[in-house]
């Protein structure tokens, strides 16, 4: 489609995910998974490869809670939900938001990422954006076991890996004689 002089040439998306850095879960470690119903084939699968790689890395299974919602822009919420019981150590949002006709797909993946990050960021808390936004299916299934990877695997494993470097952060200011409890209350948002 020509736009005339406001054609804007975007370069293709990058593909080079950083190397996960792997650690072994702590054996108590609890995760809270939220799944969007959405897109169900494609949410099922983040789910299966992130539930298959969070147990690979050492989260026991019934250490791992399950909820599945309506779609991505309810993950935020249920998201704020989990971290506020205090029982997770990292909380994983799992969707795919393809894009349509509309700007529905703007709205709901836009807010979808803001509304995680907020949460992650007023709980102190690990919460992992594992929410595919692609153009087209296609584009999503390359990212669900297919050539660009496994979205929900990456999930999992940005989660452990972020439980072990807060909790470095937190052990470090525990023995710079700062308490855990203060550590744990460095405001980011206001």
């Amino acid at each position: 489609m020509d736009n005339g002089p406001w054609t804007i040439n975007l370069p293709a998306m990058s593909t080079q995910a950083p190397q996960a850095v792997i650690v072994h879960a702590p054996k108590k470690t609890r995760v809270a998974v939220a799944a969007a119903r959405f897109n169900a084939d494609l949410t099922d699968e983040l789910l299966a490869g992130c539930l298959r790689r969070l147990a690979q890395l050492g989260v026991a299974d019934d250490h791992v809670e399950v909820v599945r919602v309506p779609g991505a822009f309810e993950l935020p919420v249920t998201a704020k939900a989990f971290a506020r019981t205090g029982r997770f150590d990292a909380v994983i949002c799992l969707g795919a938001v393809v894009r349509g006709d509309t700007p529905h797909f703007d709205y709901v993946a836009g807010e979808a990422a803001r509304g995680i990050q907020r949460v992650s960021l007023s709980e102190h808390l690990p919460v992992i954006f594992g929410v595919l936004t692609t153009n087209t299916e296609e584009q999503a299934w390359e990212r669900t076991g297919g050539k660009h990877g496994h979205a929900g695997q990456r999930a999992a494993e940005a989660a452990v890996e972020m439980i072990d470097v807060m909790g470095t952060i937190l052990r470090k200011n525990a023995t710079a004689g700062e308490g855990v409890a203060e550590a744990a209350a460095i405001e980011i948002l206001p």
